[in-house]
């Protein structure tokens, strides 16, 4: 495998960290189980979620809390390229939410609810690189772990 090669599925990889923040941060969580392959996984500390259909269930309800505002701020990508289908991926999370008014454009600057990673493991697929899965790893909470 060449560096561009590499690079590509480098740049393919954060796109789907990136777009799963954006996804969940502006009301459209229930699309990101397209990111996921069909028996993808998403899980953290007491909760999984595993399947199309159960990510479709979890993120739809996600979606339905008009009143969270949230930010995962994501940062200190590392995505490791084990070959040409697959990859492993690590990036920190720093999120920011507050529950308020639906209708609000702002919410009151607390501290981080938590701080952590996401591990992910990458695949190609027909459709393009996709997660096979996605684990949250908290390292500091302040409350609740639903993000």
């Amino acid at each position: 495998m060449d560096n561009q090669e590499r690079s590509s599925i480098e740049k393919a990889c954060e796109r789907l960290v990136v777009v799963y923040t954006h996804y969940v941060d502006h009301g459209q969580a229930s699309r990101i189980p397209e990111l996921f392959t069909e028996e993808g996984k998403w899980s953290a500390p007491g909760i999984e979620m595993l399947g199309r259909e159960q990510l479709q269930s979890g993120f739809a309800q996600r979606e339905a809390n008009r009143g969270r505002m949230s930010r995962h701020v994501c940062t200190n990508f590392l995505c490791e390229v084990e070959d040409a289908e697959h990859a492993s991926g690590v990036v920190y999370l720093t999120l920011y939410r507050h529950d308020g008014a639906a209708d609000r454009r702002t919410s009151p600057l607390e501290a981080p609810v938590l701080v952590g990673e996401y591990r992910d493991r990458f695949v190609r697929t027909p459709e393009g690189w996709r997660m096979a899965s996605r684990q949250l790893e908290v390292s500091f909470s302040r409350d609740g772990l639903n993000s």
